[in-house]
């Protein structure tokens, strides 16, 4: 069959937890199996899904949303990242949930609209029968600037239970079920306070495994797809390299690891030459850095570790004391301080370079979109606090985390994506 080529589609869900990331990486595998070469998407300001992406499509993973991104880079990230490629979105949150109202700002749905793809929306049947249907068709009806092209079953007890489904929406004249995802505590993913574990954390599902329970053809997948004209890949961005000869340190390992692909690109993009070091390894800095960036992760996993860290934390320090430009974000920025408390209370000295004290919570501390007076947009999302301190804030926000700024170092809760306004983060690593 010649199959022709559409840009792709977006995975919704009817709500978080319905089991749309299982779904993801069972089609991402089914697809490449069947030779589809496929570019992955995520929705919203997420660091972990794009990691299982990656483990499953073997390339870069990039975040789209229409808050923190903009409409218009999502778009030219779509097209540009995806290139010739199939290009595959798992949503976030239900389909319709955003920033607020029904399908507004930050949501799955009004990312489908900006980038004009079909959805197949993920519903959690477990128990279920019959009321798929008028389930489905609200969501049909709710849908605007978009296609809700099919459904995909998450939970599905037996084929009999699949094919009884897909019966109930056929006869109801809705989209129709283009595949299922058989019910089975193999395929389940463990989670932790921010989200899924990261592959590299724990035993990933078998690519074998993913397939056997999933049932779906991709041929008819594929055919069931709304046709679209291509899009031109826009034209390249000639933008000023306003961090030439820059040299940024980088921290990343297992303690430091959100860090979006599109912030790498646009250092690379802006002139500056990316180094990477590991503070879990004790890896001293590197030696020509003139800058430092401190993503976060979960130093609060690695404490022990990272209070063993000296010889790395000394030069840091001395990087600081010195005047060199440093960017600290949420668990970067916990790592900066003099000490990290963990939920059984005990207290972990860091990196001394910041007064601070943060302290896990076991709750839900800080959660939503940020943007800077500058235009820098962000997103924070944190289980810990920071004790009070006489330092003034690093950054000025409507709402959220302002941060501490000491000398050359800025440091808050916020991961900041850096596109969003280059001229401003340039100069926070030029110092």
């Amino acid at each position: 069959m010649t199959r022709e080529k559409k840009p792709g589609f977006v995975i919704g869900a009817v709500q978080s937890r319905s089991g749309k990331t299982t779904v993801t990486l069972a089609l991402l595998a089914r697809l490449g199996r069947a030779g589809v070469a496929v570019a992955p998407f995520k929705a919203g300001p997420d660091f972990i899904d794009p990691a299982w992406h990656r483990t499953l499509c073997g390339r870069p993973s990039y975040n789209l949303d229409t808050v923190m991104v903009g409409p218009d880079a999502c778009r030219e990230l779509f097209h540009g990242r995806r290139g010739a490629a199939l290009g595959v979105v798992e949503g976030v949150m239900g389909l319709y949930d955003g920033r607020a109202g029904v399908g507004g700002p930050g949501s799955t749905a009004h990312l489908a609209a900006v980038l004009d793809l079909p959805v197949l929306l993920v519903v959690d049947a477990r128990g279920m029968a019959g009321s798929i249907v008028p389930l489905v068709d609200g969501f049909v009806r709710a849908a605007r600037g978009f296609v809700l092209a099919g459904v995909l079953a998450n939970n599905v007890g037996s084929a009999h239970h699949g094919h009884w489904l897909q019966e109930a929406l056929a006869e109801a004249g809705l989209p129709p079920l283009l595949g299922w995802l058989r019910r089975n505590p193999a395929l389940a993913l463990e989670e932790r306070h921010l989200g899924l574990v990261l592959p590299q954390d724990q035993p990933a599902p078998e690519t074998a495994i993913l397939e056997e329970n999933l049932e779906v053809d991709v041929e008819r997948l594929l055919a069931a797809l709304p046709a679209a004209p291509e899009v031109p890949l826009p034209p390249p961005v000639f933008a000023r390299p306003l961090l030439a000869g820059a040299v940024v340190g980088v921290a990343r390992d297992a303690a430091f690891c959100f860090l979006y692909q599109a912030n790498l690109d646009w250092l690379a993009a802006m002139g500056a030459e990316v180094r990477f070091f590991s503070p879990l390894a004790g890896q001293s800095l590197p030696a020509d850095a003139t800058a430092l960036w401190l993503p976060g992760g979960y130093p609060e996993l690695h404490a022990a570790a990272l209070a063993n860290s000296a010889g790395c934390w000394a030069g840091v320090r001395a990087f600081a004391a010195g005047g060199g430009p440093i960017l600290a974000e949420c668990g970067g920025m916990m790592a900066l301080g003099q000490e990290l408390i963990d939920t059984s209370g005990q207290p972990w000295p860091m990196a001394g370079v910041l007064p601070i004290r943060t302290r896990m919570t076991g709750r839900l501390a800080g959660l939503g979109y940020r943007s800077e007076v500058s235009g820098v947009r962000g997103h924070e999302f944190h289980h810990s606090t920071r004790d009070p301190c006489a330092l003034p804030p690093a950054f000025t926000l409507e709402r959220g985390d302002g941060g501490v700024r000491l000398g050359s170092v800025r440091a808050s809760y916020v991961h900041w994506y850096f596109p969003s306004a280059p001229e401003e983060v340039a100069s926070w690593l030029r110092g």
